[in-house]
């Protein structure tokens, strides 16, 4: 063993990993800094220059932030409720339409299907601040505003999520749905059988890409949102970092900024190889 490693590592190779080692740790550099500026006290967050690891650790940045929200109208935890909350019920439902829409515009055969298509495809190139006035007007008319559901039906139209699925889904052989419908199994048999199991790796990047836009979505609850305690944590962390002056500012960011990111590492974590997977069958590149 020992050998045919010792064959297969070439000089090119061994600069190869290096090199890239060296990248890997760089890019680790900003992770391991938020980590450790969670726990650094006061003094050594205004340390200059400033270090990466912290020499004292603490859980004064923590407590600070509980006892500041704990001081107001809104508690902190309440924020954080309704950031998993929505996330939670915006994550199942994309997941389920983007499917869904994926599967009827791949495997099947209607009239205006193409009209349909480029309609999504130009959707994709429209910027959020683009349908800001218009999805206000639909939450308006709709009387959802200062509901849960002013949260959840705008990111439940994403287009990104559709054509993902959509590319993902064509790489199923069109011979595997026909021969089960040829078995007796229904449209539902198919989508929940053989569908949804064989595109794993497509509805993980999609719950990523949905996850990490809804958690850290600040829009809805600055446009829609009135009622404090249906505002979401990262509508919180905006208000706060903007607002709030003085030192102690800067240890309750720290805290914040890495309540903020450990979901959104801990969801890519858990579906990275199949976000790969996608990238590598959808054609996007």
């Amino acid at each position: 063993m020992i050998r045919k490693i010792r064959k297969q590592m070439t000089l090119s190779r061994v600069v190869l990993i290096v090199f890239l080692s060296c990248i890997a740790v760089f890019m680790l550099l900003p992770i391991i800094f938020l980590f450790n500026n969670a726990f650094k006290p006061l003094n050594e967050l205004f340390l200059f220059p400033p270090t990466i690891f912290v020499q004292h650790p603490t859980m004064r940045n923590f407590e600070q932030l509980l006892l500041h929200t704990a001081a107001g109208v809104v508690p902190f935890s309440r924020y954080l409720f309704n950031s998993l909350l929505i996330s939670g019920i915006t994550l199942v439902a994309v997941v389920l339409v983007s499917t869904m829409a994926g599967y009827v515009l791949s495997k099947h055969r209607f009239h205006f299907k193409r009209l349909i298509m480029a309609l999504i495809m130009i959707s994709l190139m429209f910027v959020p601040e683009t349908v800001m006035i218009p999805r206000y007007l639909m939450m308006s008319g709709l009387k959802l505003t200062d509901t849960y559901f002013a949260h959840i039906l705008p990111f439940i139209a994403a287009p990104v999520a559709v054509f993902l699925m959509k590319q993902f889904i064509d790489q199923i052989p069109d011979a595997l749905v026909e021969s089960a419908k040829l078995d007796g199994a229904t449209d539902m048999t198919v989508f929940t059988r053989i569908i949804i199991p064989l595109t794993a790796p497509a509805v993980a990047t999609v719950c990523i890409i949905t996850f990490q836009a809804v958690f850290l979505d600040t829009e809805t609850s600055m446009n829609y949102i009135t009622n404090e305690t249906m505002k979401t944590m990262a509508y919180y962390v905006t208000a706060f970092t903007s607002n709030v002056p003085g030192v102690a500012a800067v240890s309750i960011s720290a805290a914040v900024g890495l309540l903020m990111f450990v979901p959104n590492l801990i969801l890519f974590l858990l579906f990275q190889r199949k976000m790969i997977q996608t990238m590598l069958h959808s054609g996007v590149k």
